[in-house]
């Protein structure tokens, strides 16, 4: 049985992939929330901005404490756009809906990122970290389909007319 090939990234500049992509999923989870009608989903993607603020934090301490130099924080011109998609989305298209279908393709890419960046060789200590974001940031990307998908029953639902459960 052969090892699995490993992309030749240095560690740093796997890291710092990583610390872009949560740069840019915290302010887009920030903004999702911001747009939110479900108070309760409103707080859930507030608390997971900061949650990703956190790893960021993270991930900066352990690229320091391997002396790594400063670097800037820069977000991906795919974000902006996806974060001014999602305020377009919201306002014109489908409320939370839309909103959360927006949630999660930006989710999808804070998965590869993971992903990719655990495919790299690692020192032990950052790998511990990004693995147990990553199983954080998995758990959330779940959940987020999860409401998207059931945002998008109800939506069904309501539009051809059927009775929703407390309505019988």
């Amino acid at each position: 049985m052969s090892l699995p090939e490993r992309k030749a990234l240095r560690p740093e500049t796997a890291v710092q992939c990583v610390i872009e992509i949560l740069t840019d999923s915290q302010e887009g989870l920030a903004t999702v929330a911001e747009r939110l009608e479900d108070q309760a989903l409103k707080r859930y993607f507030f608390a997971e901005s900061l949650v990703r603020g956190q790893f960021i934090d993270q991930l900066k301490m352990a690229l320091l404490a391997r002396g790594a130099r400063a670097y800037r924080e820069r977000w991906s011109a795919g974000a902006t756009i996806q974060r001014t998609w999602a305020r377009i989305k919201s306002r014109f298209m489908g409320g939370d809906r839309a909103l959360l279908i927006t949630a999660v393709q930006g989710e999808d890419a804070v998965t590869e990122a993971y992903f990719n960046a655990l495919a790299t060789y690692l020192p032990t200590s950052i790998r511990e970290i990004l693995t147990a974001q990553q199983v954080h940031v998995e758990l959330a990307h779940a959940f987020m389909k999860m409401e998207r998908d059931r945002s998008a029953t109800r939506h069904a639902t309501a539009s051809s007319g059927a009775p929703l459960s407390g309505q019988i």
